[in-house]
């Protein structure tokens, strides 16, 4: 569905670590328009001073930047309509204010937030909505004056107009929002500070973005800005209202909303547990759309060529980080080996590697990789899988030795220890061969029979497999650790 006139942004805010449903949003935003030949917008809502940080915003680039989105126009790109950070666009968000008094589209509000309250509680008990009741909205000069004679300060509101609001999302369908539901709000702080509900639409506006895909949460905020475009409209500052498409809740534990709060929530907790980016966004994907029925393995590439925003389901997506583990283990098995050992190198070095810099064998790494490939979820895993060719005697894990170590395990390790002798050490068949003989000469199968050895050689009764394992430690180290656990059985 090509359409280069489509234009799509994503407009985070910088505070704190990036959030898996803020990643969520900008993928289907970011896939929209490459779908379409469309143009990807990102733009920076800083202009909470006390929230946002420079730390956030530079983490916030450099998380897009590992995820692989690239954008059309926005920070370090930039584009017909910079700058792209609100900060840096006060001026421009003060003369829309001035347009609208002028225009009779906003008016002054001198309400306190006492009376608000009395207000609102008022209307609460007498089973009204409680939103503002335009109490100001159509002070003569004198009860101006007299406000300002007090002392009082004034914020901006918007004048909504008394009429229903209907627009179709393109992801819930038609909607529909009674005046008495959708109050005049405000658009500017008593100190001309600039308020989100109008630097957000005006931005739209003026970027001319042509499809606002966001969270579901900022649903209740659509009908006033539908009506707050019209009034851009008029004033000649906007072409057109842009459509809308709401995307599901991402829900966590217990049906509740993955808040900021919640750990799985960051995205940073998945960069340095080792999920690849692209494993990582096909789960993101899957979280309210889906490239077909009886398909949950795919590249963003695919993607890219089959999303389509009508294709999002509406209902809420629960974050299941078993499903997001094997999802990306599938991804991790489709890499070429050679990418995967380069992949791994951030998690083979402090500081999550324990051996000594100068202990890391690189022909056993290269060896050893395919065999991990197959087993780790998640890249992280690799440290503890190949510690233990790289140290100079195994984390020994006690739970495992104790699982392990029955009674008898000694005169095993020992026949085992014989049979290994006179293997062929360049064959992990033999090697096989030599354990299996030492089971059947106790009456023990080889999953028994192995379980000791790899105890005594990797410290754990879980790793990678086996008989390739010993091949690549070798048959000194393989053999002396043997030695090690027996003498410790027999202590």
């Amino acid at each position: 569905m090509a359409n280069a006139n489509v234009r799509v942004r994503f407009c985070p805010s910088p505070t704190g670590n990036p959030h898996v449903g803020l990643v969520r949003t900008a993928l289907f935003n970011w896939a929209y328009a490459r779908h379409t030949g469309g143009t990807f917008v990102f733009r920076i809502e800083d202009t909470d001073a006390a929230r946002d940080s420079e730390e956030s915003y530079l983490q916030l680039l450099d998380s897009l930047r590992w995820l692989g989105f690239d954008w059309d126009e926005g920070p370090e790109v930039g584009g017909p309509h910079a700058p792209y950070r609100q900060s840096q666009r006060m001026d421009i968000y003060q003369d829309i204010a001035r347009k609208l008094l002028d225009g009779g589209h906003a008016y002054h509000c001198y309400c306190t937030t006492e009376e608000l309250d009395a207000r609102r509680d008022a209307a609460r008990a007498a089973g009204k909505p409680s939103g503002y009741d335009g109490h100001c909205r159509d002070l003569t000069a004198e009860q101006v004056a007299a406000y300002e004679a007090e002392g009082r300060t004034a914020i901006v509101r918007f004048r909504m107009p008394d009429e229903t609001i209907t627009f179709t999302d393109l992801v819930r369908g038609e909607l529909t929002f009674t005046p008495e539901n959708v109050p005049d709000y405000g658009i500017v702080r008593a100190n001309g500070a600039p308020l989100y509900t109008l630097v957000n639409p005006v931005d739209d506006a003026l970027m001319e973005i042509t499809h606002v895909l966001r969270g579901e949460d900022l649903l209740s905020s659509t009908p006033r800005q539908i009506a707050l475009y019209k009034a851009l409209i008029e004033l000649g500052v906007a072409k057109s209202v842009p459509a809308f498409g709401h995307l599901p809740y991402v829900m966590g534990e217990g049906n509740k909303k993955l808040s900021k709060r919640d750990p799985q929530s960051s995205l940073n907790l998945y960069r340095e547990r080792g999920f690849l980016p692209e494993g990582l966004l096909n789960y993101l994907s899957l979280l309210g759309w889906s490239l077909a029925p009886d398909r949950d393995i795919f590249s963003v590439d695919e993607m890219v060529a089959a999303f389509d925003i009508a294709d999002v389901n509406p209902n809420p997506a629960r974050f299941d980080l078993k499903k997001a583990e094997a999802i990306n283990a599938d991804h991790i098995r489709l890499l070429e080996v050679k990418d995967f050992t380069e992949r791994c190198r951030p998690w083979l070095k402090a500081p999550f590697a324990s051996w000594a810099p100068e202990d890391f064998d690189e022909a056993q790494w290269q060896a050893i990789a395919p065999h991990a490939q197959t087993r780790v979820k998640v890249l992280s895993e690799i440290t503890e899988n190949v510690d233990f060719l790289f140290l100079p005697e195994p984390v020994l894990d006690e739970a495992s030795w104790t699982k392990a170590m029955k009674e008898g395990s000694d005169a095993l390790l020992r026949t085992a220890r014989e049979k290994l002798e006179t293997a062929d050490w360049t064959s992990p068949e033999s090697l096989k061969q030599a354990v299996l003989a030492a089971g059947e000469a106790h009456g023990l199968k080889l999953g028994k029979a192995q379980a000791p050895i790899r105890v005594a050689v990797t410290g754990r009764t879980v790793g990678l497999p086996l008989f390739e394992s010993l091949e690549v430690l070798g048959k000194e180290k393989t053999l002396a650790r043997v030695d090690a656990a027996l003498a410790r059985l027999t202590a």
